[in-house]
């Protein structure tokens, strides 16, 4: 009875000890969302993505689709494009970025990636040249 339940407590521990190890594999893969500071134009992604529109002549349409809710993102002179995001605890920056929908802003915040996609968590925006100004 004694060598059973020996048996049995060393493959319990070994049951625990696989899982912990898999459990450290998979949050390894994991990386922490590192704070960026982005230069771009805030687009609305309706309209960008849809037929490529952006820049001033584009600006009060920017508006008006984000006012009705077409999701936000960041293009960079370089291309890229990351959607915006507000944070769950603060979402002031979030809320000013839809004012600036169409202008070219600095946004401050978490940057993630998945599947492909980025994001960043807006955390605060100023007007580029703003920002320019404050280096």
């Amino acid at each position: 009875m004694k060598r059973f339940l020996g048996v049995g407590l060393v493959a319990v521990m070994l049951v625990v000890a696989g899982f912990t190890v898999a459990r450290a594999h998979e949050m390894a893969g994991m990386e922490k969302a590192k704070t960026v500071t982005v230069t771009g134009e805030i687009v609305d992604t309706a309209c960008y993505l849809g037929h490529g529109a952006m820049g001033e002549k584009h600006k009060q349409c920017a508006a008006t689709c984000v006012a009705a809710g077409a999701p936000m993102g960041l293009l960079t002179e370089k291309g890229v494009l990351y959607l915006l995001t507000p944070p769950h605890e603060n979402k002031d920056g979030y809320n000013k970025a839809k004012e600036l929908a169409g202008s070219k802003v600095a946004v401050t915040g978490e940057m993630n990636e998945r599947s492909g996609m980025k994001s960043i968590e807006v955390a605060s925006i100023k007007p580029a040249a703003a920002a320019a100004a404050a280096k």
